[in-house]
């Protein structure tokens, strides 16, 4: 290794004029430098085996789909919420999709030495990918990532959390929050009382020097609304008379079709309505707390396609579910307020909701409110997750957290309903009128 990568623990390993083959279509001939034969051939076998990876983890229905150019809704809330220019924000999505399939073999190679990746900067430009060992530097650099050395490896802060899970009480004030940081190398627990919290670390008898307690008064709360409020599109369905959540994504499973949506929306058998106030469909599985995740199978009348309201009048298609990094921005979507975006923060968060704990969402930076519950968490054009809760909300910003969608699809044997399935649609029934 020559002097210029040296690594110490701690310390980000800075790449110069490294060029990454795995770009969307188009992205290579607008580089300003090729990539040369080996860093090609690299990168091009790790999106290949990142992409069947994933497919196998969220069964998702794979064809060739030319990439398509960012939703224009999408770039606009990505400039208001991330504070981005256009540039910037299209800049941002085609780095995402670009680093991604970098990440997720450099995972594979790592194995139990790794421990987390993440990416850096306004437009997504940096990869970052720690491991336990310096010795795993060359393999990073020659990837064209950067590399961090760090004491311990994601599956140990794993374990370590879930001892937490296990030992922590169903108080929210002692800890409503609980996720790894790869980017601290630590687990994170958000807490009001962090007295009563720390009392509870030291008596389970995990690394002090591995977990860090956060004041905090981050409380979140299941994102369904209270009562029957007026929706927009076909975005929000109801439960009753005196509940609404939100569609998530289109999915199905043998010759039944539906949507994934929170668990705590509904119980398994309950019937729900549509935006006309007719009958909609029936939750088929239901899980709430120690998940959060549910789908309704749509009744005769009613068809589920494979693209998210943008709050404009259009849409944005789903091609996927390849799984974004961290530090990627996610937007979210509900049917009063369009397009929400921000970046996703931490994975493997645990949440203790007044109805107990739900583990294994992922944290980030996007805004909620009452009614959001269940709606789709997309990145590009790529199925993230649906919304389980969250706190603060769009006016003063919040934080909020999505069951990831693997998880949801893997729960019920569903397969994810993405473009390249539009063509086999068959039409819909006419919607009987309210």
């Amino acid at each position: 290794m020559s002097a210029g990568h040296a690594v110490s623990r701690g310390c980000v390993v800075a790449v110069t004029a490294v060029a990454l083959a795995a770009v969307p279509a188009g992205a290579a001939r607008r580089a300003d430098r090729p990539a040369t034969t080996a860093t090609t051939t690299a990168t091009t076998t790790a999106a290949t085996a990142a992409t069947t990876t994933v497919a196998r983890m969220t069964r998702v229905t794979t064809a060739t789909v030319a990439q398509p150019d960012p939703s224009p809704a999408m770039l606009r809330a990505m400039q208001r919420d991330l504070g981005l220019t256009p540039e910037q924000a299209r800049t941002r999505l085609l780095n995402e999709a670009r680093l991604s399939p970098v990440a997720a073999q450099l995972r594979i190679r790592l194995g139990t030495r790794f421990a987390g990746a993440w990416l850096r900067g306004p437009s997504a430009l940096r990869l970052v990918v720690a491991t336990t060992s310096a010795a795993d530097t060359p393999m990073i650099l020659a990837a064209g990532a950067h590399a961090e050395i760090v004491p311990r490896s994601l599956s140990e802060l794993a374990a370590i959390k879930s001892m937490l899970d296990r030992a922590l009480p169903v108080k929210r004030l002692v800890s409503s929050v609980r996720y790894v940081d790869a980017k601290r190398n630590r687990v994170v627990l958000l807490a009001q009382r962090t007295d009563e919290t720390q009392n509870v670390i030291e008596a389970v008898g995990v690394d002090n020097a591995a977990v860090v307690v956060l004041p905090s008064t981050e409380v979140p709360e299941p994102l369904h609304a209270p009562a029957v409020q007026d929706v927009l599109g076909g975005n929000a369905f109801h439960v009753g008379l005196t509940s609404r959540c939100s569609v998530g994504f289109a999915v199905f499973t043998g010759t039944r079709s539906g949507f994934v949506t929170a668990g705590h929306c509904g119980r398994t058998g309950t019937r729900t309505t549509g935006f006309n106030g007719t009958v909609q469909g029936v939750f088929r599985g239901s899980l709430f707390p120690g998940g959060d995740h549910s789908w309704v199978q749509v009744d005769r009348g009613w068809r589920t396609a494979p693209e998210v309201d943008d709050g404009e009048g259009g849409t944005v298609p789903v091609a996927g579910a390849r799984i974004a990094l961290e530090g990627a921005s996610v937007c979210r979507s509900d049917a009063a307020g369009g397009l929400h975006c921000g970046l996703i923060q931490q994975r493997d968060a645990s949440v203790t909701y007044p109805q107990g704990n739900v583990f294994g969402l992922t944290r980030t930076s996007v805004c909620a409110e009452a009614g959001d519950s269940g709606g789709p968490f997309i990145s590009f054009d790529q199925a993230q997750g649906i919304a389980s809760g969250g706190s603060g909300d769009c006016g003063q910003g919040g934080t909020s957290y999505f069951e990831p969608i693997d998880e949801v699809l893997n729960a019920y044997d569903l397969t994810l309903k993405t473009v390249a399935d539009t063509r086999h649609r068959p039409p819909a029934s006419p919607v009987p009128p309210p």
